[in-house]
């Protein structure tokens, strides 16, 4: 893939923040959502790539636009796969909180794993515990084995999980060994990669979350030289055989980064939508303004560059469509 993808990935993420933006705190996660995924669509059609969507809204009938197997891009350029979450965090938005994001990761094709929409148990760590931990290990002992590696006392560990019952197990364990934990509303992938930014003060992250989250934070990942290791959750004998027909052997198998993301040659983008520990969220400002920041990442070069930009609203006619800021929601 060329170098120049990187920057127009991220107009695309750009153009999703800045849509879904206005909804914050509203109370309409669909509107948010939708406002997202229909400026992202529309913005792809000018990025010179010969994709196809295996991380996105949905299945065809589910979803309008940026379905699975859905192709995006101008169709010239490098025949890639393409992993979108035009709003990871349509719950955050509506409810005003931290941490949404919009996401692509895009690799050479056949190099995304097409993960089924099902929970997923993950281990997030950064470069410095890149492989002296396991997720088939007790989070007790990775706790410990983690603390040595980065040469301080399990206390001053620091680690994310999302808020959620299903977790109480794992709640337990953490506060009974005595370390910090910082806890997520929503915001799988934001807080998957978390540990892989020195400034986010996270030293890993565990818990369940979704599958497709998953396989946009193993992108990020590589970028980051960080890791990430997933076991799917099927809930039931339908969600098993659903793996089955995706060509998943072993649904119970770990998966590993290489498992989700095939090789280096893999870029990622996120821009916040909602501020929260990797970026800010969109901002406003006289004259419809708006000020975006980003991150766009290749893995190939390991190049990682922060993105601020100042937007005048009144040339993106695509946020108007749909914006609660122009009365035309």
């Amino acid at each position: 893939m060329e170098r120049e993808l990187a920057l127009e990935i991220v107009r695309v993420t750009e153009l999703a923040a800045l849509a879904s933006a206005p909804w914050m705190g509203r109370g309409d996660k669909d509107g948010a959502d939708g406002a997202a995924t229909s400026a992202m669509r529309a913005m792809f059609d000018s990025v010179s790539i010969r994709g196809t969507v295996v991380i996105g809204e949905g299945e065809m009938d589910e979803a309008p636009m940026l379905y699975i197997g859905e192709a995006v891009g101008n169709r010239q350029g490098p025949e890639v796969d393409v992993a979108v979450d035009p709003l990871e965090g349509t719950e955050i938005v509506a409810r005003g909180l931290n941490n949404a994001l919009s996401v692509i990761a895009i690799a050479s094709k056949g190099n995304l794993l097409h993960a089924p929409d099902m929970y997923m148990e993950k281990l997030a760590v950064g470069p410095l515990l890149k492989g002296k931990l396991s997720i088939e290990l007790p989070l007790e002992e990775n706790l410990r084995i983690a603390a040595e590696q980065l040469g301080k006392p399990i206390s001053d560990l620091t680690v994310m999980i999302l808020d959620r019952a299903r977790h109480e197990k794992q709640i337990n364990i953490l506060r009974n060994s005595g370390v910090r934990i910082k806890f997520l509303s929503d915001g799988d992938v934001a807080g998957a990669i978390a540990p892989a930014f020195e400034e986010a003060g996270i030293d890993l992250y565990v818990g369940s979350g979704g599958a497709p989250e998953g396989v946009l934070a193993a992108a990020a990942l590589r970028c980051l030289d960080g890791e990430l290791q997933g076991r799917l959750m099927p809930a039931n004998e339908e969600e098993y055989e659903r793996c089955i027909r995706m060509g998943l052997k072993d649904p119970y198998k770990v998966l590993a980064m290489g498992d989700m993301v095939g090789n280096d040659d893999v870029i990622f983008a996120a821009t916040g939508v909602t501020p929260g520990e990797i970026l800010g969220g969109v901002r406003y400002f006289a004259n419809q303004r708006a000020e975006t920041q980003s991150v766009v990442m290749r893995a190939q070069t390991r190049t990682i560059r922060y993105v601020r930009s100042l937007h005048d609203l009144t040339k993106k006619p695509v946020l108007q469509a749909r914006s609660p800021i122009f009365g035309l929601s």
